[in-house]
């Protein structure tokens, strides 16, 4: 007795003494068979055919990539700038204000100007003005009038970029570890710092902040050191 089974284009002659017939097709199977999406029969044929092609591809593909650094709202300059940095009240209660200063210096940053400061309501609105239009404005200035913050006055090279970057993304739990707020915040609401987003904000959060006479020009003896 002899059944006859068919798979595709191939027949299989089954016997009853069990011995098997593969008849194949005398056709050229072609290379885009219908059957690759059954991952287990796959042939690995392609992966190494026009080697030499996939390698120019690569390298064309690499070579029109262009390097960029993004970070929130700016991309890293070159440029000397100026950041506004304030540890808010929570860092001050929490005696984080050593630890956050000693991050910025081992940087390499250049402190221009310091200070503990109580924070007027007036102040507040005028710095989060772009938030006013949100529903927890009201919840936000009176958290950051609640308590002494410090405030800090960082230049540098690319330092709004980088200083956003050692602080850590606005929600805690999305910062990355190694970061301020990675490391030492869980909520937003109270997230210790508060950094620049832009230079431009950099320069006008410190003119807010800072009175004339209160920020100090100097030149630290390592700079040779940290900028070529």
């Amino acid at each position: 007795m002899e059944g006859v089974m068919a798979i595709g284009k191939s027949s299989y002659a089954l016997s009853s003494s069990s011995s098997i017939r593969l008849s194949l097709p005398t056709t050229t199977v072609s290379a885009t068979t219908n059957h690759r999406h059954l991952a287990a029969f796959q042939s690995p044929a392609h992966l190494f055919s026009n080697s030499s092609l996939s390698y120019r591809m690569i390298n064309t593909t690499k070579k029109n990539k262009t390097a960029h650094i993004f970070l929130p709202h700016l991309i890293a300059s070159m440029e000397v700038e100026e950041s506004y940095i304030m540890i808010k009240p929570d860092g001050v209660q929490r005696g984080l204000v050593g630890e956050i200063i000693t991050r910025f210096e081992k940087k390499g940053f250049k402190l221009k100007g310091l200070k503990l400061f109580q924070c007027p309501k007036d102040l507040a609105e005028e710095h989060y003005k772009d938030l006013s239009s949100k529903p927890f404005f009201p919840k936000l200035i009176g958290y950051i009038t609640s308590g002494p913050v410090v405030c800090m006055a960082w230049e540098g090279v690319g330092v709004v970029a980088s200083a956003r970057k050692l602080i850590g993304a606005t929600n805690p739990l999305q910062a990355e570890p190694g970061t301020i707020r990675g490391d030492l915040a869980i909520q937003t609401g109270r997230n210790v710092v508060h950094g620049s987003d832009s230079p431009e904000n950099g320069k006008r959060e410190i003119a807010l902040w800072f009175k004339e006479g209160e920020l100090a020009n100097w030149e630290p003896v390592q700079t040779p050191w940290l900028i070529e």
